[in-house]
């Protein structure tokens, strides 16, 4: 069964959760951070099979949307994150039968990166799991152009500028916001896009918002899965991340997709994304346990 809350508003926006409950009572939660470049996408994207394998092993799942860029900048983004976690915490408690002890935040690609970020707050998930996503937005894969999208179409400042709206926007389609993400990353003006900070000129201020640079000893649990093949998010982003959290001493896995692709895990019958996924449930229950 599931539920779409609002667990953020003022007069300016209201930000949308769906809210899946499993058969057990006091039950841990995953919450499920969609991707697209932090320019568009939905909590609706989570697809009925993922949304089944996580309730069908006892979790509920919370799957959010969250304001997007550029109209909205990642700092803001960021304190929706902390919101999601916190109502939860004191409002998902009254309305739904789960332990607020036991929250593990699970992204894909911008999700992924999001999600990452989680585990720098003052209040943390218990576990964290990265599906193709990065912790380092200063660097160069990020900041330059990607090589990938310049083979594309050339998309013009023109067209880009009509994409941008004068509201907030807190659910965007592929079909009307994927062009701006194709010009950002061309011209490699994604970063000062959705942050408001150029990393030419601000590194220093760009990196406080790299989970990779400000990893603490409480830092949680981490399960990452990339895809070797991936053009969009360079799979090094997940084992970089993963050897900066080892160096810590955190508990740090990665799932390595031989020949996997960006959104591998559309695939879902795939016998190697099935083997990956069986290890995410693993990983939860484990961390989740109580």
């Amino acid at each position: 069964m599931s539920h779409t809350v609002i667990y953020k508003e003022n007069e300016h926006f209201a930000i949308k959760a769906d809210f899946y409950e499993t058969n057990h009572n006091n039950a841990p939660v995953v919450v499920y951070i969609h991707g697209g470049g932090l320019l568009w996408g939905t909590r609706k994207e989570l697809s009925e099979e993922m949304i089944q394998l996580y309730t069908n092993n006892g979790f509920c799942v919370f799957s959010i949307d969250y304001r997007l860029a550029p109209e909205t900048k990642l700092p803001d983004i960021l304190e929706d994150m902390q919101d999601a976690l916190l109502w939860l915490e004191s409002e998902g408690t009254k309305q739904f039968s789960i332990d607020p002890k036991r929250i593990a935040v699970v992204g894909s690609s911008a999700g992924g990166f999001l999600a990452l970020s989680t585990g720098t707050f003052k209040n943390k998930p218990r576990a964290i799991v990265s599906f193709y996503g990065y912790g380092d937005i200063s660097a160069k894969w990020a900041t330059s152009p990607n090589k990938f999208y310049c083979q594309k179409d050339k998309v013009s400042k023109e067209i880009t500028n009509t994409l941008v709206s004068d509201q907030i926007i807190t659910e965007g389609s592929v079909e009307d916001r994927f062009l701006l993400y194709l010009y950002v990353r061309q011209t490699g003006e994604w970063i000062p896009f959705i942050t408001g900070i150029n990393p030419l000129f601000d590194q220093e201020e760009i990196l406080k918002f790299c989970p990779m640079y400000n990893i603490s000893k409480e830092y949680p649990p981490t399960l990452f899965l990339h895809g070797t093949k991936d053009v969009d998010v360079p799979y090094e982003q997940s084992a970089f991340m993963r050897g900066a959290l080892i160096k810590e001493g955190i508990e740090a896995k990665l799932i390595t997709i031989p020949n996997g692709e960006h959104v591998f895990d559309k695939d879902f019958h795939n016998p190697v994304v099935q083997n990956a996924l069986k290890q995410v449930i693993e990983f939860l229950q484990v961390h989740l346990s109580i």
